[in-house]
């Protein structure tokens, strides 16, 4: 682990029990994630992206420990994380904070916008007095481009994009190093998606801060982040800088969401090749052997059905895990 490595991610695994009867006996096993590896550098954006249920957000419970993981290491700041006791987690959540994904429930309908933003100031005891509370608040209102004079409005007083920024506050008023970015702009409209996502590239220029920005859709990752890790079925499949994985992409499940993605020009969006998967995504509770991908991809070899490949490092910067790469 590097200086400059400020998250570390080691073959973490998260199974959630599938249980049955009146003893609750364990019949089968949801495998979430499956043996996931990356890193991220401090002031660094990763792009964690995959069609729904593949296990993106549950990796950033686990880095959140709201999961205990099954198995693997989740290494914060030099120190492993994956099995600290509740009572050291508290203290960790001042520095490793969560954007939700749905700005309309993630909020108390019942508490003011400036109780929501200030909570974590008087949970972690980070202001001395009222005054400093207020003039923190009013600051982090101004920092999201909110008027602090709304502070006492309540969450359905506010657009989509207003509640967002209310959540970005909340996660900010901890002063964390690191913040877990939930498909932050999923549920907002298009042109309100942009503005969101300028406003998490300025703060993290301003504060120095280093995400974890989870997603479905391609475009939107590929405007925030430094690299971009493709999971499939709870494992990772491909991981590079975005540039390489839009202009250079080598497995076969990423060149299909790509090819998914559209293009604003009609002459180029008619001439490339869509790539139509066939089947559905297996079960994670009963995933294919060998690996996971190949009932539904067409470079499939028998060896395909026996190998589970490691994600392997084929070039500066870029893993795939593919037998056919």
């Amino acid at each position: 682990m590097s200086d400059n490595t400020l998250l570390e991610v080691k073959n973490l695994k998260m199974y959630f029990p599938v249980t049955k009867g009146l003893l609750r006996k364990t019949v089968a096993n949801v495998q979430a994630v499956d043996d996931v590896t990356f890193s991220i550098s401090k002031g660094e954006t990763l792009g964690l992206v995959g069609e729904s249920g593949c296990g993106k957000t549950t990796v950033g419970r686990c880095i959140l420990r709201l999961y205990r993981p099954t198995a693997g290491r989740v290494i914060f700041e030099g120190q492993d994380i994956s099995l600290w006791p509740k009572d050291k987690i508290r203290p960790l959540r001042r520095k490793i904070q969560l954007i939700f994904q749905d700005p309309y429930s993630s909020l108390n309908p019942r508490q003011s916008a400036g109780d929501i933003v200030g909570e974590p100031l008087t949970v972690h005891k980070l202001v001395k007095n009222n005054r400093e509370y207020r003039e923190r608040l009013g600051e982090l209102f101004r920092m999201v481009g909110l008027d602090p004079g709304m502070q006492d409005r309540v969450p359905h007083e506010f657009s989509g994009g207003q509640r967002q920024r209310i959540g970005i506050a909340r996660a900010l008023a901890s002063n964390p190093s690191f913040i877990v970015c939930d498909e932050p702009v999923s549920a907002l409209d298009v042109s309100i998606q942009a503005q969101v996502i300028n406003l998490l590239q300025e703060l993290q220029e301003e504060l120095k801060l280093t995400y974890l920005f989870v997603a479905h859709d391609l475009s939107v990752v590929r405007h925030i982040s430094d690299r971009v890790a493709v999971m499939y079925l709870g494992r990772i499949v491909e991981i590079t800088d975005w540039e390489t994985l839009y202009e250079n992409p080598l497995h076969p499940y990423t060149k299909a969401l790509l090819s998914a993605v559209p293009i604003p020009d009609p002459s180029l969006e008619e001439k490339r090749e869509q790539i139509i998967l066939r089947g559905d995504v297996p079960s994670p509770m009963n995933p294919p052997h060998g690996c996971y991908f190949h009932p539904r991809c067409r470079l499939a070899t028998p060896e395909c059905s026996r190998v589970k490949p490691p994600l392997r490092q084929i070039a500066d910067n870029h893993a795939v895990a593919c037998i056919r790469v």
